[in-house]
């Protein structure tokens, strides 16, 4: 299947007694490119599976208030597309593993489809994910993925019914992206039996790695869902940390994250 280049890393690192993946998060332009570098940085030394390098934009309607005021930031210091796709094409220099682009589909509508899937395999690129664009909408966009090689990652949600959970994985590439619970990201997801039924409905929807994400904010976290999901996205947690300790308080989480991965 097209998109396999990240699903077969993706299983690569799990077979290496890995127990779970981590997936980090950034949003490009915030606090500056400069600290965006130092961030990949201190990733690259926890040995990160997987990075999502955000695109900014006004309305970023999954996002909790953190990343709104992230998003909004980076539009303020004047962060162009330009110099997203430029960031992101550095940023292979600094960090091996794969990027992957997230953001709104807008911007990639303005941009037109061809040009995007373009853009971002020339940057280096493994996938997108665009949480705001269902993938009955997708129009082309499906197949000029796969002639880039190119993996769009799909969101499943606890609001989701089974056959609509089943239609996401017929159509998913590389991965998919859980949804842990309803609302925004940052805030904390609790490990329960609700969470759990719902980690298994997906499993049944789809024979691709699974991923988790919306409030995971610790090694526990990810402690906690070793042999239920394949990847751990943590991402508010990370910022959080760095706008309220610093490198050194993002390099301690960074550091408990990656321990805990088994």
């Amino acid at each position: 299947m097209t998109g396999s280049r990240l699903e077969t890393y993706v299983r690569e690192r799990l077979a290496g007694n890995r127990g779970i993946l981590l997936m980090t998060h950034l949003v490009v332009g915030y606090p500056s490119l400069e600290a965006n570098r130092r961030m990949l940085e201190i990733m690259a030394d926890a040995d990160v599976d997987l990075v999502e390098l955000q695109m900014p934009f006004s309305e970023p309607i999954a996002d909790g208030p953190i990343f709104v005021r992230a998003n909004q930031a980076a539009l303020e210091s004047g962060i162009t597309v330009d110099e997203y796709f430029e960031f992101f094409d550095d940023a292979r220099s600094i960090c091996a593993f794969p990027r992957l682009m997230m953001g709104y589909y807008n911007p990639v509508f303005c941009l037109g489809h061809k040009l995007f899937c373009r853009r971002l395999a020339d940057a280096g690129g493994m996938g997108f994910i665009l949480p705001d664009l269902p993938h009955e909408e997708y129009d082309g966009l499906f197949e000029l993925a796969d002639d880039n090689c190119l993996a769009p990652i799909l969101l499943m949600t606890p609001t989701n019914s089974t056959e609509h959970l089943r239609a996401i994985g017929g159509n998913a590439r590389g991965f998919v992206y859980a949804v842990a619970r309803k609302g925004v990201t940052g805030c904390r997801t609790e490990m329960e039996e609700q969470l759990f039924r719902f980690i298994d409905a997906c499993r049944h929807a789809t024979g691709l790695p699974l991923a988790l994400g919306f409030g995971l904010r610790s090694g526990d976290d990810l402690t906690a869902l070793r042999e239920r999901v394949d990847i751990g996205i943590v991402g508010s947690a990370l910022l959080e940390v760095w706008e309220q300790g610093g490198e050194s308080a993002y390099t301690g989480l960074l550091t408990e994250l990656a321990a805990a991965r088994g």
